[in-house]
């Protein structure tokens, strides 16, 4: 087994930075045919210039990755300083295709003329996909690659930036609305991955039963905001102002159990009518639970899931972790927390990945979690 080769680095000349990985990474194998770059918005401008001198100084062609206001790697996080993260590896021949962005429904046409003779001919299994939070239909889109791939797996995450908005797809695409870009591998790849979670429930699951939109009138045919306060009040005895700011919305997935949810901010709260409003789009129907997040509980979850990894897997090549932002520093704490979990229970392995700005997990957008991928 050949480990991928990986770096990471933090200057204010991105010159150095680019070296200092590059010496970290040592001879880059000749077999090594797909990267993996990740760099802190504050490079955005130079982002360019950063990809060509490691397709220049690795020989490498191929590669995917994105910007972030923090990335990550092994047992560190980089937040608010220029920063990269890379690692490359050899993939077999044939098992992989880089795709660039696909921004509206219609460009799924060209995907497919691109794309799926191979699809079909090599089974494609996983994405590795990012995303564009700027573009209105994201969520839609990462649903229609899902299901344009049949049985692959999406993974990845929504792009962070104080500037502008980049993704790698070979090359370096700027800009808003840029939509989903990634690379797609085939049944020949040994792939793992699993997703952990950060917040628990409060109380029990419901539904709602009458919304708009985002507006949540009912929930189980009593005033939305009266079954919050119902759920919530064991917990918190502050005005609803402030306890909005602690109390999230899980959205359980239908079909699974209570532990598969996506997360949603409460944005708002009308006293007088009784009505919630949160971030995403629900109807009459829909599974609803309160949520809060909690360091405790995301540390167990995170080090369960990372004992099953080691108990049940082999030692990997590389590994790619997808975090939220709301997580790494704002959960864990200031010293690189998260990643240290990671590299306490696994070792040394290869890692590199990013703090989103919402999680890809399968066919949705997740909140508040962590991703993570492991090649074999």
């Amino acid at each position: 087994m050949n480990k991928f080769q990986f770096g990471h680095a933090s200057s204010a000349q991105w010159e150095e930075a680019v070296q200092h990985c590059l010496f970290q990474m040592g001879t880059i194998s000749p077999d090594a045919n797909l990267g993996f770059l990740y760099m802190t918005d504050l490079l955005v401008e130079s982002s360019p210039d950063i990809l060509n001198m490691f397709k220049q100084q690795t020989g490498i062609k191929h590669w995917v990755g994105t910007t972030s206001i923090g990335i990550c790697s092994t047992g560190i996080e980089y937040f608010d300083v220029p920063a990269i993260a890379v690692m490359v590896g050899h993939f077999p021949e044939e098992s992989f295709q880089v795709f660039n962005s696909i921004t509206t429904h219609e460009g799924f046409e060209h995907f497919s003329r691109q794309h799926r003779p191979w699809c079909e001919e090599k089974s494609c299994m996983l994405g590795v996909v990012h995303g564009d939070p700027t573009n209105d239909i994201i969520s839609a889109l990462i649903y229609q690659l899902s299901e344009r791939l049949d049985e692959a797996f999406l993974v990845g995450g929504l792009t962070n930036s104080r500037s502008y908005h980049i993704q790698i797809a070979d090359d370096v695409v700027g800009g808003n609305n840029l939509g989903l870009s990634g690379v797609l591998f085939s049944s020949n790849v040994a792939v793992s991955t699993h997703l952990t979670q950060s917040c628990y429930p409060i109380g029990q699951r419901h539904q709602i039963t009458e919304a708009e939109r985002n507006m949540i009138f009912h929930i189980d045919n009593r005033p939305a905001l009266d079954v919050f306060y119902q759920e919530v009040a064991p917990y918190y005895s502050e005005e609803i102002e402030h306890i909005v700011h602690d109390v999230l919305v899980g959205l359980p997935i239908q079909g699974s159990d209570m532990n598969d949810y996506v997360v949603r901010n409460i944005i708002g709260a009308d006293a007088e009518n009784r009505v919630l409003a949160i971030g995403d789009y629900v109807q009459a129907g829909t599974p609803i639970t309160f949520v809060q997040r909690d360091k405790e509980m995301a540390y167990n979850d995170l080090k369960k899931m990372l004992v099953h990894f080691k108990t049940h897997n082999a030692e990997p090549k590389g590994a790619l972790y997808y975090s939220c932002l709301g997580r790494g520093a704002s959960l864990f704490g200031q010293n690189s927390e998260e990643l240290r979990v990671i590299k306490e229970v696994l070792g040394d392995i290869p890692l590199v990945g990013f703090f989103a700005n919402g999680e890809i997990y399968h066919q949705r957008v997740y909140s508040y979690t962590g991703i993570l991928t492991l090649f074999f």
